[in-house]
């Protein structure tokens, strides 16, 4: 693989890092430039707007799809290893961003999917310096994944508890109440449970009445439990870093791996090691 140019590495620069003056305008305009076609889109949305101005925002789509278009091939020209940017959370998000246009020309209604560039804008922490937050969805992720498998053995208990119930309301209430299968019953348990309670069915049996009052005290509680449990890793989480001295994060990219949340005294990639800078 070729090593980078000045070319490169002025791209890179302006593209990539948030912390010089080309970098913050090149991310400022983006981030303008995000909010103005996500709006675009949902305006589009508005009959009345889009009989008065539909082709006009169109083409205002059209514009922004090929301008975040060029973005990307610039992007993936300035990286020194461009799968580890296409394969990165951006680069799918940035790829993501700009397809669902190019699908409008094979599939009617697809453009409107472009809301999803929207995630781009998380790039506003970079923008505005706010460095340590790198640090603190690092800890946000590790306590996820601290959580995932008690979260996953609570979720299999849930999944069995609303299957129980909606075969037992299925049984007591019957079709004559709205509950035509054991799927249907099953709807109504999530629906209780979770407290939503769209209202769509209800049981009409004084026993079907109170086994849906314990239902919904029960959904109280539920609620509550995948909270604690990734309440409790991240103050775990918060006091091994507060323990070991965790050093402050940057907005530094890799140009290799084009990853970031560094250490300040960082030289290397904790990623893939290459140097930084």
């Amino acid at each position: 693989m070729s090593s980078h140019t000045p070319i490169k590495d002025t791209l890179h620069e302006v593209i990539f890092e948030a912390d010089t003056p080309s970098g913050k305008l090149f991310d400022i305009l983006l981030l303008w430039a995000i909010v103005l076609s996500v709006l675009a889109i949902m305006l589009e949305t508005v009959e009345s707007i889009r009989v008065d101005y539909g082709d006009l925002l169109r083409y205002i789509e059209w514009g922004f799809t090929i301008l975040f278009s060029i973005e990307y091939l610039l992007r993936i020209y300035c990286v020194k290893k461009p799968v580890g940017y296409m394969l990165s959370f951006y680069g799918v998000i940035d790829f993501l961003s700009i397809l669902p246009t190019y699908l409008s020309l094979l599939l009617a209604g697809t453009h409107y999917l472009m809301v999803i560039r929207s995630i781009r804008l998380l790039r506003v922490f970079r923008v505005l310096k706010l460095a340590r937050y790198l640090g603190e969805s690092r800890e946000l992720t590790a306590a996820l994944r601290a959580s995932q498998h008690k979260i996953t053995v609570f979720l299999g208990g849930v999944f069995v508890t609303v299957i129980i119930v909606g075969t037992l309301f299925y049984v007591i209430e019957g079709p004559e109440n709205g509950y035509s299968s054991i799927p249907k019953g099953v709807y109504w348990a999530v629906v209780t449970l979770t407290t939503v309670g769209y209202g769509d069915i209800t049981p009409g049996t004084p026993l079907g009445q109170l086994l849906s009052a314990m239902v919904m005290i029960l959904g109280y509680g539920i609620i509550a439990v995948p909270t604690g449990i990734v309440s409790a890793e991240m103050a775990r989480a918060g006091d091994r870093n507060s323990q070991n001295n965790q050093p402050s994060i940057t907005t530094t990219t890799c140009k290799h791996c084009s990853r970031e949340g560094h250490a300040a005294d960082a030289i290397y990639c904790k990623y893939c090691s290459s140097p930084l800078g």
